[in-house]
């Protein structure tokens, strides 16, 4: 078996490759589903959100109030980084945990959807990386889409690596900017390669 640690920039079409690579025979799992699931009444990432900031950011269910915490830790990014360091090591458990559970019915490709592979340092628990990029006009545009403001956008594509920095350190880079039938193409190519024995 293969694992690969699939990332790439906000709105750059990661999942979308990732779906690709599932609708052909890939085991896939998305660390930002982890993360959402971390955040639902009493899930670790909600109780961790109300012992760092109070329960004020905490739905009356006791899950996470995404939106306005998000409004605060792009505000303030002390906030951000005293919540990654608790959430991130949650995170790479589930994942490890995920990978190793996989690895035990053996199939030929196991991908994690990792946003923040590099910025995480966790690029190392898996046998290859790769990086999903577009322009920097497509993203904003797909975050507009998304119902983001241009300021709210702008925010969330720079509190990233950039692609340049993503793009240095992936092993395979794949070019999101012809349309979603050359992503699958691409798919294909990249699942061909990494299950050819």
């Amino acid at each position: 078996m293969v694992s690969v640690a699939l990332t790439g920039g906000i709105a750059s079409g990661k999942s979308t490759f990732g779906k690709f690579l599932a609708r052909l025979g890939a085991q896939v799992v998305d660390a930002d589903e982890l993360v959402h699931r971390l955040h639902e009444p009493g899930g670790k990432g909600a109780l961790t959100v109300a012992h760092l900031f109070g329960p004020d950011f905490l739905h009356p269910d006791g899950s996470t109030n995404r939106p306005r915490l998000g409004q605060m830790l792009f505000a303030d990014p002390q906030a951000r980084k005293a919540l990654e360091a608790a959430i991130h090591p949650l995170v790479r458990s589930e994942l490890l945990a995920w990978k190793n559970g996989i690895t035990a019915t053996s199939p030929s490709l196991c991908i994690a959807q990792i946003p923040l592979l590099f910025e995480t340092g966790w690029q190392s628990d898996w046998d290859t990386t790769a990086t999903v990029e577009t322009t920097p006009e497509s993203q904003r545009e797909r975050l507009i889409g998304r119902g983001f403001s241009p300021e709210q956008a702008h925010a969330r594509i720079t509190a990233q690596f950039s692609a340049t920095e993503r793009i240095e350190r992936a092993r395979f880079v794949i070019r999101n900017d012809a349309g979603l039938d050359h992503l699958q193409q691409l798919a294909a190519l990249f699942y061909q390669r990494m299950t050819a024995h």
